[in-house]
């Protein structure tokens, strides 16, 4: 497979989640503060510049805006197309990547690509987010669940699938940890937390709920929420499907796949990365985490998303180019 194909279907794939888990953390936090009626304005902003630190894009933020208020991030982590992260940009880098790449996806895929970013760019996204943002959110949730589901159900799991996997599971586990970290401040630095009071459990669920882990935790844990048990089972639960160990479990086998290495080996840097973080969160415990810090162990984790990231990127994508000049001389050497 060409790098340029791998990199589009890696992008495309990583872009889509991306939209997704935007959409997931803004609706849950509108649906939040609806029981939380009267806040003050400092109070409010409590709720909502976490949001746009998570992303990573609160200086942009801050050069836009005047205030973290509910009208001002919404905009811009929905349709500013200037912000490189907001639903409107991640979509529109999607279908571009897709476009690319249009020979090596379906025509379901494409077409429904296609349609989530038309909808977005016309007037009828705006109505509808007025009248009704939780349907609007909705309308970007199901249409990620849709196109992964026909990429699942209608291309070969064949190479090309399986960068889209990396990037949808290396994206996810990225905003998982960023999802969790909204809400560290409400934590001691170090060490472990105590008891959630009421309007802390109902912030804990909104966590929860950002990564639709209600139900799966409640199976578990019963109606009781405790920081505790919500940062064990998005970080470390084995089985949930948008835990931190369970993405990089998927990320690691992927990219297995691609190079043929057997688990326990690795053949580049990617995957000695990757094998090394899926072993240590295999061996680690959420004392292990908050004895560490909350925040100090989620930042770390991006960190060795963004090295396991550079590495994959070195390894398949960034191939050096020999001249033509180089390549005599060294075949006149191998020659002598």
């Amino acid at each position: 497979m060409l790098s340029r194909v791998a990199n589009s279907l890696y992008w495309m794939s990583r872009y889509i989640e991306r939209a997704e888990n935007v959409a997931r953390i803004v609706d849950v936090n509108l649906q939040l503060l609806l029981d939380l009626r009267n806040l003050e304005e400092s109070r409010l902003a409590q709720y909502w510049m976490p949001i746009v630190e998570s992303t990573g894009d609160d200086e942009l933020f801050l050069s836009l805006y005047s205030k973290p208020d509910g009208p001002g991030v919404t905009d811009f982590l929905t349709f500013r197309a200037d912000n490189p992260n907001s639903i409107i940009s991640s979509i529109a880098l999607a279908r571009e990547n897709a476009r690319m790449v249009r020979d090596q996806i379906t025509i379901e895929m494409w077409e429904e690509i296609n349609r989530l970013h038309l909808f977005l760019r016309s007037p009828q996204a705006r109505r509808v987010w007025k009248s009704s943002p939780e349907e609007f959110f909705q309308e970007i949730k199901s249409s990620s669940l849709y196109f992964q589901g026909l990429a699942d159900a209608t291309i070969p799991h064949s190479e090309g699938w399986h960068f889209m996997q990396v990037g949808k599971y290396i994206e996810r586990a990225d905003k998982t940890t960023r999802i969790l970290d909204v809400r560290h401040a409400s934590v001691p630095a170090k060490g472990m937390p105590a008891p959630a009071n009421q309007s802390e459990t109902l912030e804990w669920s909104a966590v929860l709920r950002s990564c639709s882990a209600w139900d799966s935790f409640r199976q578990i844990h019963a109606a009781e929420v405790d920081p505790r048990d919500v940062a064990e089972f998005l970080l470390l639960s084995e089985d949930f499907p948008r835990s931190v160990r369970f993405c990089m479990s998927a990320f690691d086998l992927a990219l297995r796949r691609i190079s043929g290495v057997p688990e326990g080996r690795y053949s580049n840097p990617a995957e000695k990365l990757s094998g090394r973080l899926l072993a240590e969160l295999q061996f680690s415990s959420v004392e292990d985490v908050f004895e560490r810090g909350l925040h100090d162990y989620l930042d770390i984790l991006q960190q060795r998303f963004d090295g396991i990231g550079g590495a994959l990127f070195a390894t398949y994508i960034f191939q050096p180019f020999n001249n033509l000049t180089d390549e005599f001389q060294q075949q006149q050497q191998q020659q002598e």
